[in-house]
């Protein structure tokens, strides 16, 4: 860690990126493995930022059903009839585990616009078009209108969305913190080139201790 790396809990906002209900729940039509696991973790990692009142955005994908704005890797799925994220499904919504109290839908039209859509104090849910969740939308604007310098990145499958989202926001020039116990799908040869490009990686427990002490004489 360096001064250049080191992350920074009073400028830090939260990722967590494609925990839907496609992707978590055993019934999903895309499930992926530990994801259902690690929505536990992330329950804990977003009370933390809403009891700090600090940003949380929520990152999500949507496929039109005719896969007008997918991925060509996936448009033809979903043109053949796969139904995954599809706007208005039950299971493009995001997970209970990760939303506020109370009842909160997607606002599809909304989002697949380009719009960020407000659930909370300073919690949004923002849309996607492709894997990484700076692409094509105006997430770094609006983290930089916040005098955000630092990511905290949890979710679901971490070789595809959030390790390109990671990647983006390192070259950025964000600090970049994964909580370890809240992304599913990462792996040991994963872990190491993070390290490499200087993410700081913590289990749930070690991130509580260190984004718990944001309100100390120390910023970092």
């Amino acid at each position: 860690m360096d001064e250049y790396t080191q992350p920074d809990r009073e400028h830090a906002a939260l990722l967590t990126i494609d925990t839907q209900r496609d992707f978590t729940r055993e019934e999903g039509s895309a499930t992926i493995p530990g994801t259902n696991e690690a929505a536990g973790t992330m329950q804990r990692v977003t009370r933390q930022f809403r009891e700090q009142g600090s940003p949380i955005v929520h990152v999500v994908r949507l496929y039109r059903s005719d896969g007008s704005n997918a991925d060509l890797c996936r448009r033809a799925g979903i043109e053949d009839g796969d139904r995954v994220a599809i706007p208005g499904s039950d299971g493009a919504e995001l997970v209970d585990e990760i939303t506020p109290v109370g009842d909160v839908s997607l606002d599809t039209d909304r989002l697949l616009d380009g719009e960020f859509q407000r659930i909370g104090d300073d919690e949004t849910i923002m849309y996607k078009p492709r894997w990484g969740a700076f692409y094509d939308t105006g997430l770094e604007e609006r983290l930089r209108a916040a005098d955000i310098d630092t990511v905290v990145v949890c979710g679901c499958n971490f070789p595809n969305c959030p390790r390109t989202t990671i990647y983006e926001a390192s070259e950025r020039d964000f600090r970049v913190v994964v909580v370890t116990d809240a992304l599913s799908g990462l792996y040991e040869r994963g872990r190491e080139e993070l390290r490499d490009i200087g993410v700081h990686l913590m289990d749930a427990n070690e991130f509580g201790e260190w984004f718990g002490a944001r309100n100390t004489n120390s910023s970092r």
